[in-house]
């Protein structure tokens, strides 16, 4: 099934999960659209078999804590950050398999805020509150590269489709930015900085488009820009949800590129066509702030999470693409 703006409005809620006792903080599609993993604030990680909307595991990782969780390159081994402990902001590799840290990788000296996947090898990136952004290997326990970023609000950060380039997105008082760098020589600093328009804001997460042209950039504002990953142009902005908390509301596109979609303060989602920004849908399904929406990378499936706990899994109502 082709997506379409009337694909997008038949979409409705398949299957609700009231696992978590807690907000689901993070979720993440593994590549091949298999599984689906969350993070919460109950302390938990669910493992959901996407094909069944089944939970298949469930561990706890009480000591620590657990968000920005993140699937690595095998669909049962995960990286997420530390949530409980005051000072300790490890982040950690987890086997879900045997429920056994792999890994700690520690440096951050205050909460991690981002944290992203290389698509194409064992590497990762986080960001935190301490002022940096650190370059990580699955094999090794110290960071490979660390990246001053003082005076700015805490960065979001992404690598590109290719994981030749990762960027970070930050603003300070006066300032937005986006910078790019090269992963073959990231220390020399960003081989490019976009200055965007607009007050301060705080950047909580960023996303190529699948083929690298584009960069999406939500934040704690009521806007969700699109700009371009080449010269910095601004592309589109979408608006119509509703973010007066300034929360960390989550966006993403969907695997073709065409659409946007980000949840709202109201328990709505909303998808957008990228390149002009008209919305074309608004999803029902929470009751309570949707936080975190994204797309599977292979299926006609969406999945969302909001500040009431729930789990929402959705896909086009039978018969509805052609309304």
């Amino acid at each position: 099934m082709k997506l379409t703006p009337q694909t997008l409005r038949a979409m409705e809620v398949a299957r609700v999960r009231r696992d978590n006792a807690k907000p689901i903080n993070a979720l993440d599609f593994f590549h091949d659209g298999s599984m689906l993993v969350t993070s919460s604030d109950d302390e938990s990680i669910r493992l959901y078999n996407c094909m069944e909307g089944k939970l298949q595991k469930l561990v706890y990782s009480r000591k620590y804590g657990a968000c920005h969780v993140r699937f690595t390159h095998h669909q049962l081994s995960i990286i997420c950050a530390s949530r409980n402990l005051s000072n300790d902001h490890s982040l950690r590799y987890l086997s879900l398999h045997d429920n056994q840290f792999l890994r700690y990788f520690h440096g951050h000296t205050a909460p991690v805020t981002a944290l992203e996947m290389s698509p194409k090898e064992d590497l990762f990136v986080s960001a935190s509150r301490d002022s940096s952004v650190r370059l990580w290997d699955l094999r090794q326990e110290a960071a490979l590269g660390v990246l001053s970023v003082p005076n700015h609000s805490p960065p979001a950060v992404s690598f590109d489709p290719e994981g030749l380039i990762f960027a970070t997105a930050m603003s300070d008082q006066t300032t937005r930015a986006v910078r790019l760098y090269d992963m073959r020589s990231y220390a020399k600093g960003p081989f490019t900085t976009f200055r965007l328009s607009g007050p301060p804001v705080a950047f909580h997460h960023l996303s190529f488009s699948n083929d690298g042209k584009t960069i999406l950039l939500p934040s704690t504002s009521d806007a969700i820009d699109l700009i371009d990953a080449f010269d910095g142009n601004q592309l589109a902005t979408y608006r119509g949800h509703s973010n007066a908390g300034g929360l960390m509301l989550e966006a993403s596109f969907t695997p073709d590129g065409q659409f946007v979609l980000s949840g709202s303060d109201d328990g709505t989602v909303h998808v957008w066509h990228a390149a002009t920004g008209r919305e074309v849908a608004v999803m029902q399904g929470h009751a309570n702030a949707a936080t975190s929406v994204r797309w599977s990378p292979t299926h006609m499936l969406a999945a969302s999470a909001c500040t009431g706990s729930l789990l929402c899994l959705w896909i086009p109502r039978l018969g509805g693409a052609g309304a």
